[in-house]
């Protein structure tokens, strides 16, 4: 494996949502008794895992981003088969790991593969930093992370077959914008993900706007990579949208859809909030779900 694991804090936490990594990291950490943090997450049996997924954080080393990242795998159960198929999960903007995932999704996952809806798959998260998943800054790129040493550190866990490549990636906000890039990059590789799902992706339709955040150099570095540039990048590969009506990013995820005519392009009430992003959860986990590679 290259690259160096320098703390390990693995952890099976039974809860789903938000809240969960902040406790499991306090636990793991021994600054909060694993009674109380039950307590705060409304468990109330001594093996939550078996009902609501298996959370598990760890310390690695990104060569590619030069500086060690949080890896938060988001597992169906405590004990999951060997090989089980992974999809990235992207976190936004001043977002990281351990808050990738929009609430509910451990307990959706852990609950749908239980019931047999979707075949039994996970989700792994990685700090990507603020900068759109590519590299702004010499010597740190979190696309490169996410192509070359996730799938190392999967395979060196028993996650994502012998290989450890991602069958799928899913993002929310600014990891949408990530997701969409990634599956463009796999398909250059002539290693094009089973499938992309991009919950409020943040697709900025002028360049004024997008270089208020100062993230890219210029518009020829936003434009190079704006999935609404590159609309026949992803052609072959199903993938899925959902956003609010009242999004700012809402103009340009329809003007994705209406172009490219994904395979779910779901709109509806609700703003760039964590409510709306629970209320497709369950509609995430069975897009995903439906494209697990089959065991050889």
């Amino acid at each position: 494996m290259n690259g160096r694991v320098s703390r390990r804090t693995a952890l099976a936490a039974g809860a789903a949502g938000l809240g969960v990594a902040g406790v499991a990291a306090a636990t793991a950490a021994g600054l909060t008794p694993l009674g109380q943090a039950l307590q705060v997450l409304g468990v109330t049996t001594a093996s939550p895992v078996t009902q609501v997924g298996s959370l598990r954080v760890e310390r690695v080393h990104s060569t590619a981003r030069g500086r060690d990242v949080d890896l938060v795998l988001f597992l169906p159960s405590k004990k999951p088969p060997p090989d089980l198929p992974m999809s990235l999960m992207l976190h936004g903007l001043h977002g990281n790991a351990r808050n990738a995932a929009p609430s509910g999704l451990l307990k959706q996952l852990s609950t749908d593969v239980a019931r047999k809806a979707v075949p039994a798959h996970g989700y792994v998260a990685v700090d990507g930093g603020d900068n759109y998943w590519h590299e702004v800054r010499p010597g740190d790129d979190p696309m490169a992370m996410l192509l070359e040493e996730v799938p190392r550190w999967l395979a060196a866990r028993g996650l994502g077959g012998a290989h450890g490549l991602p069958f799928a990636c899913a993002g929310v906000s600014m990891g949408g914008f990530g997701a969409m890039v990634y599956g463009r990059r796999r398909a250059e590789r002539r290693q094009p993900p089973e499938a992309v799902a991009a919950i409020s992706p943040a697709l900025i339709t002028n360049w004024p706007e997008m270089a208020k955040r100062h993230i890219f150099t210029g518009q020829t570095d936003w434009t190079s990579l704006d999935p609404l540039r590159h609309l026949a990048a992803l052609r072959g590969i199903p993938t899925a949208l959902w956003c609010g009506t009242e999004d700012s990013f809402i103009t340009g995820v329809r003007r994705y859809i209406a172009a490219t005519h994904p395979a779910v392009g779901y709109t509806a009430k609700g703003i760039h909030s964590d409510t709306f992003f629970h209320s497709v959860v369950p509609s995430l986990v069975s897009f995903v779900g439906k494209h697990v590679p089959r065991a050889v």
